[in-house]
């Protein structure tokens, strides 16, 4: 599947910002199964200064800052991703989920720690006995990690409304059931093509940025899961970053001078190419 991606970001501000400073995270990670075609972005008032680098969890980072003065930012970033259903393992068994939070606990290799440090709190996940309880329907005793991990996505999906003003409550909910029972759970931030009813025309910028969970797995790696839509993410998902939870993967973020209060417009536009 190859998918082209439109992202605009749009802030009005109700007075003007004499300097600002911005970090975005919009630009898609490559992987084996995800390969990165082009990625531009374009940033207007234009930047007194742009740097590029990669975070702690390999994601690509734009900073930019603006000394012009200005009333309103605009950011769009564009992208051209292909992806190949036929990389990702189809996944059927697992060790139990006890012996991997196990392993998680015991295993000093590089590997297993960086699995291990994702299945402690973080700023919008915390770890509790009350994520655990509802988890323990799904984690029966001596039960597959991977059947676990699935049939935990599938009641969250049944369970929870969906709110479309607030699209990653379900996924930090299933980081903190995972990480309550010691397992390595991240938060994952892309986008997710979008497929209109029948006889209803795909309206542009409608669609919008998406988030997932992905559990680490031994000898597998990391498997994702979106229990927002309780599918297992394949060659619809465009991966962004990655991180502990939202506070690590926010889109755009900045520092300004100025602006008083502020109205945002965000527009994704996902679509099937070639």
């Amino acid at each position: 599947m190859k998918l082209s991606v439109l992202h605009r970001t749009t802030y009005r501000y109700a007075s003007t910002v004499s300097t600002s400073h911005h970090d975005a995270r919009l630009a898609p990670r490559p992987s084996e199964q995800q390969r990165v075609h082009s990625f531009d972005v374009s940033v207007t008032p234009a930047p007194s200064l742009i740097r590029r680098r990669v975070d702690y969890f390999g994601n690509r980072v734009l900073h930019f800052d603006l000394s012009e003065p200005h009333q309103k930012l605009e950011v769009v970033a564009s992208s051209t991703v292909e992806i190949d259903p036929a990389s990702f393992p189809v996944l059927r068994s697992s060790p139990s989920w006890e012996a991997v939070a196990q392993r998680l606990r015991d295993d000093r290799r590089r590997d297993v720690l960086d699995a291990c440090q994702l299945s402690f709190d973080s700023p919008h996940v915390p770890r509790a006995a009350l994520y655990a309880e509802y988890a323990a329907p799904s984690f029966t005793p001596g039960r597959s990690l991977v059947e676990a991990v699935r049939d935990l996505t599938r009641r969250i999906h049944r369970e929870f409304e969906y709110d479309p003003t607030a699209t990653d409550i379900s996924t930090h909910f299933m980081l903190a059931c995972l990480r309550s029972l010691g397992l390595g759970a991240r938060y994952v931030s892309g986008y997710l093509l979008t497929r209109p009813p029948p006889g209803v025309p795909k309206l542009v910028g409608a669609d919008a940025s998406h988030a997932w969970v992905s559990v680490w797995v031994p000898d597998h790696g990391w498997l994702d899961t979106d229990p927002t839509n309780d599918v297992e993410p394949r060659d619809e998902h465009v991966t962004l970053a990655y991180g502990r939870d939202f506070s690590d993967v926010t889109p755009l973020r900045g520092v300004i001078l100025g602006g008083g209060s502020h109205q945002l417009e965000v527009a994704v536009d996902v679509v099937a190419v070639g």
